[in-house]
């Protein structure tokens, strides 16, 4: 059973990005789930670097579809995030086995993953007005350190 929510990338297109979540999910402890399809192969170069010697330590998934993914815990909730959503994601309660889904760069998940039956809620990251997006990474670093925070950061040193 995971002590964390889990981080989840629709169809991923930027390898460097993976590589640097890959390195997240090492550090924090949170699962990694990756969408098809994925822009880039996962032998590639460019996410190997950006993991660096982490990818042994991360536990990573590969899924074919979005629904192969929320089969894996029905009961699970989904928060989807995107800068048009009107909830913060500091509003809400975090549980083991969430699932925290992110949309490709640049385009964010598409509107039928946003509506999927599964979804919980929609949630945002505050930014300064006018800016259109954070680094995919770099989002959910925000987001999983918050919900590590709530639970007291079980596994943590």
């Amino acid at each position: 059973m995971t002590l964390l929510p889990r981080i989840a990338f629709f169809e991923p297109r930027i390898p460097q990005n993976t590589g640097n979540a890959i390195r997240l999910s090492a550090v924090t402890g949170a699962e990694l789930h990756l969408v098809e399809p994925l822009g880039f192969d996962l032998s590639e170069p460019k996410l190997r670097r950006a993991g660096l010697d982490y990818h042994d330590l991360a536990s990573v998934t590969v899924h074919p579809d979005l629904d192969a993914l929320l089969d894996l815990d029905p009961g699970a909730r989904v928060f989807v995030f995107s800068s048009h959503a009107t909830t913060f994601h500091t509003e809400v309660e975090y549980v083991a086995g969430d699932v925290l889904l992110f949309g490709p760069e640049p385009t964010g998940l598409p509107e039928e993953v946003m509506e999927h039956r599964r979804v919980t809620a929609a949630l945002k990251i505050p930014m300064v007005p006018g800016r259109r997006s954070l680094n995919l990474t770099s989002s959910a670093s925000i987001v999983i350190y918050e919900a590590w925070r709530q639970l007291g950061f079980p596994g943590g040193a």
